[in-house]
């Protein structure tokens, strides 16, 4: 088997080389730009190589280091496409292995730093439900938004702890999961632990920074985070919890800003976040629904089926439906609703192009949904300052 990957340049005198070839590695060429190695069983190893420099002939010149970078292009002539996929995901790498030291990249790699679509999915709802509590004719509290979008990093981050805590043994039998710091050993749980601790910590100081209702709303908040790694063993809506736990900041934010909760604005907006969430995070789900058979894990992927699109287009209109009733109830400007139009659009798109067998395409749809957050947050904003 040969692999082909991009590397980083080694030395300013070091274009284009070849490693040379033992028993687990094989061919490799090396440009400018990247640094990564793969052996024959996909294992990175950050190790002492040699390569040959033009300049010395066919002389053999080390390297002392070659570290974890990530892979612009990748040949696996020969293979097929499930192995094709397996050895690009051993090569997703990113910012983190380029700039921050080794010894703190697991837990960065745990937190999902390097993976901010889910901070965006926590944020959205918050950024919604603050808007839609600013006073007519004003903008947003900026200071609370950035309260909010600080919390919605670190408790996604401690939700990503959580679950890999308690996925550990599921998530070595999963291809998308197997090299997740904890399922890998990388990180004990001990340390999972102690870094849940940090991460817990430091949410709190942010909490402690809203008033009274909204620190005892906020914490309450922790019984679903905790609890929601353990749902797809036990029902097939796993999303609609995960809908419950990821939209809270929708109860929160206005809680934050006023007080108190308005039901007939906030619980509309808070069921739309649900039902938004049952979209996305079952398209998502499809990703790994042949592992979820084989592993025993339950999910709307597998409850839905070929009627998954059907199903997500009831959840949509549901979610549009929730989103005009709560700007209805809290008096809010045409801008919202011309918004409301265009997040359809974004929605219907990513509903029915999606192709649910390509891992790629559920992937690239359910970061979509970061516009989809955007777009109402966009209309909630001018709809406010025009009502």
């Amino acid at each position: 088997m040969a692999i082909a990957l991009w590397l980083p340049r080694i030395s300013r005198s070091t274009t284009r080389r070849f490693l040379k070839p033992s028993s687990s590695l094989t061919l490799f060429s090396i440009s400018h730009s990247h640094n990564y190695i793969v052996t024959s069983n996909r294992s990175p190893i950050p190790r002492l190589f040699t390569v040959p420099n033009q300049s010395h002939g066919r002389e053999w010149v080390s390297v002392s280091e070659v570290r974890l970078g990530y892979v612009s292009h990748i040949s696996t002539a020969g293979k097929s496409d499930e192995n094709r996929s397996r050895d690009a995901q051993v090569a997703d790498v990113s910012w983190i292995d380029l700039y921050l030291p080794r010894q703190i990249r697991p837990y960065v790699r745990l937190a999902r730093l390097d993976k901010p679509i889910g901070t965006w999915l926590l944020a959205w709802p918050c950024m919604w439900s603050i808007s839609l509590a600013a006073n007519p004719g004003h903008l947003p509290d900026i200071k609370m938004m950035t309260l909010f979008g600080c919390g919605a990093l670190l408790l996604r981050g401690a939700g990503c702890t959580i679950n890999d805590l308690l996925d550990r043994d599921i998530d070595t039998m999963v291809e998308r999961t197997k090299l997740r710091p904890v399922a890998s050993g990388i990180i004990t749980p001990f340390q999972g632990i102690c870094f849940l601790g940090f991460q817990l910590l430091l949410g709190l100081g942010i909490l402690l920074q809203l008033n009274n209702y909204s620190r005892i709303l906020g914490a309450s908040s922790l019984l679903l985070v905790f609890s929601y790694p353990l749902m797809k063993r036990l029902t097939f809506w796993p999303q609609a919890y995960l809908g419950l736990t990821f939209n809270w900041g929708a109860l929160l934010g206005w809680a934050a800003v006023k007080g108190n909760i308005d039901p007939a604005i906030v619980l509309p907006l808070y069921a739309s976040g649900v039902f938004w969430t049952l979209v996305y995070d079952t398209i998502y789900a499809h990703q790994d629904k042949e592992d979820d058979v084989r592993v025993g894990i339950k999910s709307t992927a597998l409850r839905f089926g070929d009627l998954t699109k059907q199903w997500n287009m009831g959840f949509g209109a549901a979610c549009i439906s929730s989103l005009a009733l709560s700007g209805y109830n809290a008096e809010i400007g045409w801008p919202f609703y011309a918004s409301l139009v265009a997040a359809s659009g974004q929605l219907a798109w990513q509903i029915s192009t999606v192709d649910l067998s390509s891992r790629d395409d559920c992937n690239k749809k359910f970061v979509s949904n970061k516009w989809f957050g955007a777009i109402i947050f966009s209309g909630i904003v001018l709809g406010r300052i025009s009502s």
